[in-house]
């Protein structure tokens, strides 16, 4: 059988790589590779949610820098293997390719990525609504699970 990885220089979007939309720290068989229609997936949740998560904040709190601050993903596409071993629960918007996972710095940039993501749902002509917003924190981590679907959204926020 011939093994399949991933181009780690598919692009998604301008900022964001399948590469980084698909890492894991789980050693599995099935090497985390998403279908065409997950990536198609992922590749929606880039362009209309963090591309424009990504511009705001550096908009409104990037500082005096030339340089953007980037948006860390610590979890994107999970596939039924991996999201297992990650403790995914089994109707994971990670398996889709709809949810991920972002990193925060403190409660503060966390809040902000929460209002700018909020904001954007508001925003019905720019982009769909979104499925859910967890805030999480455990131990020293922080970070956003955000989930936006195709359809059948529940817009469910929660702070874990």
């Amino acid at each position: 059988m011939e093994k399949v990885s991933i181009d780690n220089k598919a692009k998604l979007s301008e900022h964001f790589t399948l590469c980084e939309m698909t890492k894991t720290k789980h050693v599995t068989k099935d090497g985390n590779i998403p279908s065409r229609v997950i990536i198609e997936n992922l590749r929606r949740l880039c362009t209309d949610w963090l591309e424009e998560l990504r511009r705001r904040y550096n908009l409104l709190y990037g500082g005096d820098s030339d340089k953007e601050k980037p948006i860390i993903i610590n979890s994107a596409y999970r596939s039924p293997e991996v999201n297992r071993l990650a403790g995914g629960v089994a109707s994971s918007n990670h398996l889709t390719g709809c949810a991920v996972d972002i990193r925060c710095n403190d409660k503060v940039q966390l809040l902000r990525y929460a209002v700018i993501l909020i904001d954007i749902a508001e925003e019905h002509q720019y982009s769909p609504d979104f499925d859910e917003l967890i805030l999480e924190a455990r131990s020293t981590s922080l970070w956003i699970h955000f989930a936006a679907r195709p359809s059948n959204n529940r817009r469910k926020i929660t702070w874990i």
